[in-house]
């Protein structure tokens, strides 16, 4: 489940076309910010907010004088506010975070047509970057994964020159690949300086960490079946790479 840390600063504040309840306008006055309408089950009217890095729900009773913050629940148990938060909120800031990492320099390993793709934010001395790496080339092998590395200088001192050395080479995803396969041994050609266009492409891609809640690498992303964003940070485990990746 992507973090939703930082997502609900992608989220506007509502375009007030009609004047909110005096109830609601109370609640709002407490530090939640409307975002939207949206009708409930049983006649009620909702609305949708964000308080700090969540979303919230509120409800307006029938005689629209009191207003209620909090989960409405089916007779089943299922929370219905979170289906309505998750469908109006995260899913649409997670594609519009999926849009920014699309625009990125990514470094591709695999067929371009493959149907899954997978983004991961990686350090070129992140051991577990290296490992990921690995699990993942039976499907990158395969044509059934795409992955799409956006280079981050975040571990060490020395990180970003050398991130920046491998988007400077002539073929940096090839570059990447012979890295990676060495374990981190291939030797580079690091610059003591490294340009301000590379330094802006690896500023860039850390500030869409940062934007997705991220402070570790790896940071995996992918979409699911409901075209909803996920995250994995770290190592995935088997069963998270058969989730993101598809059954071998």
């Amino acid at each position: 489940m992507l973090k939703r840390t930082l997502l609900l600063s992608l989220i506007p504040a509502l375009v007030q076309a009609e004047e909110l309840p005096a109830p609601v306008k109370a609640i709002e006055k407490q530090g939640i910010t409307i975002i939207k309408p949206f009708e409930a089950p049983g006649g009620v009217k909702g609305w949708l907010g964000k308080y700090q890095d969540m979303g919230v729900t509120i409800y307006l009773t029938p005689d629209g004088k009191h207003a209620i913050s909090g989960y409405m629940y089916d007779d089943k148990g299922t929370n219905l506010s979170e289906k309505v938060i998750q469908k109006e909120i995260y899913a649409p800031a997670g594609r519009e975070l999926w849009q920014r990492m699309e625009k990125a320099q990514w470094l591709l390993e695999g067929d371009k047509a493959a149907p899954r793709v997978i983004y991961v934010f990686a350090d070129p001395f992140c051991p577990y970057c290296k490992q990921f790496w690995q699990q993942a080339q039976p499907w990158v092998k395969a044509g059934k994964v795409q992955l799409r590395t956006l280079l981050v200088g975040v571990i060490k001192p020395e990180s970003k020159a050398t991130a920046a050395a491998i988007l400077a080479a002539k073929d940096p995803a090839k570059v990447w690949h012979e890295y990676e396969s060495s374990g981190g041994k291939l030797s580079l050609d690091v610059p003591s300086s490294p340009s301000a266009e590379h330094l802006k492409t690896l500023k860039d891609h850390e500030a869409i960490m940062d934007a997705l809640g991220a402070n570790a690498t790896p940071a995996i992303y992918y979409m699911n079946s409901d075209n909803e964003l996920q995250q994995v940070t770290g190592l995935p485990e088997k069963k998270q790479l058969d989730m993101m990746m598809g059954k071998q």
